[in-house]
């Protein structure tokens, strides 16, 4: 018979050893490097998450109702609010004479009540029924007050007559006038579903375990009014979570000139023990 010939238990008991030690060296030099490359990559979801929030924010001030922004602050929150638009462009503020004996197109003055104007630029086909016409806003809280917009009863295409050269006629109720003083010619279009748009960053901190506590929330569908209330609002549309820092500068007269405001807004996400933090300025237009 032939002797079969195998491992013995000291020779099993070294090869584990030995195993276990190159285990244990390669974890030591491997290890660094992975917490290292979840590390960054979560530093870099943060930071995607704060700069989508950030551009959001200042996007949508951009767009908004000329200098309607408004900044406020509680013991816990910070906040600023403006009134968005969806579409502008300018009227006609006189009727076109090219023809002096039959003057063309409806035109919107101070003097004259009208529920019918001309726009001399062409009307975004999402402007519908129930939003509202703006025109001016030169004291800042006009827009606020509901007796100064108006509802669209219609948006039909122009008049047909080269003459009268309109892109297109809105039709409001009740009538409107031109602001007094108000010379610039244009109009905004404010969503009927969206008056006013509040932006809330509420407790930011970090808890325990290094996650932010704070969120920011995107408040709207409510009636905005004259006076600014007292504590910033919060709602269930969540911009973004785990807020470790933010803070809310806006100063009206920061700009070139006094129709130029001017906005910072820094914000810091937290998880885990990793941050990031990011600021971001921009100039506000506060021309009608």
């Amino acid at each position: 018979m032939t002797r079969q010939r195998g491992f013995t238990l000291v020779e099993l008991i070294i090869v584990m050893v030995l195993v276990g030690v190159i285990a244990g060296i390669l974890v030591l030099r491997v290890r660094p490097a992975m917490q290292s490359y979840l590390a960054i990559r979560q530093r870099a979801n943060l930071t995607s998450q704060a700069d989508a929030a950030l551009r959001r924010i200042i996007t949508e001030v951009h767009a908004a109702v000329p200098n309607s922004l408004r900044y406020m602050a509680d013991t816990q929150n910070q906040c600023i609010e403006f009134v968005p638009t969806k579409d502008g462009g300018r009227f006609r503020m006189a009727p076109d004479y090219s023809d002096p004996a039959n003057p063309a197109g409806y035109a919107l003055d101070r003097d004259n009540p009208t529920n019918k104007f001309d726009t001399l630029t062409a009307v975004d086909p999402s402007v519908v029924r129930g939003d509202f016409v703006f025109i001016g806003n030169a004291n800042g809280s006009d827009v606020y007050d509901g007796a100064n917009r108006w509802p669209i009863n219609t948006v039909a295409a122009g008049n047909a007559d080269p003459v009268a050269r309109g892109r297109n006629t809105i039709t409001v109720d009740p009538t409107v006038t031109a602001p007094p003083g108000y010379e610039g010619g244009r109009f905004v279009v404010i969503p009927a579903a969206e008056r006013a748009v509040t932006y809330t960053c509420t407790k930011p901190g970090t808890d325990a375990n290094g996650t932010g506590t704070g969120v920011i929330y995107r408040v709207t569908g409510y009636t905005p009014s004259v006076a600014q209330p007292a504590n910033c609002p919060t709602g269930p549309a969540v911009l973004v979570a785990k807020v470790s820092d933010c803070n809310i500068l806006y100063r009206e007269s920061q700009g070139v000139t006094q129709q130029s405001g001017y906005m910072q807004l820094r914000l810091g996400l937290a998880e885990g023990g990793e941050t990031a933090r990011l600021t971001m300025g921009a100039h506000v237009e506060n021309t009608p």
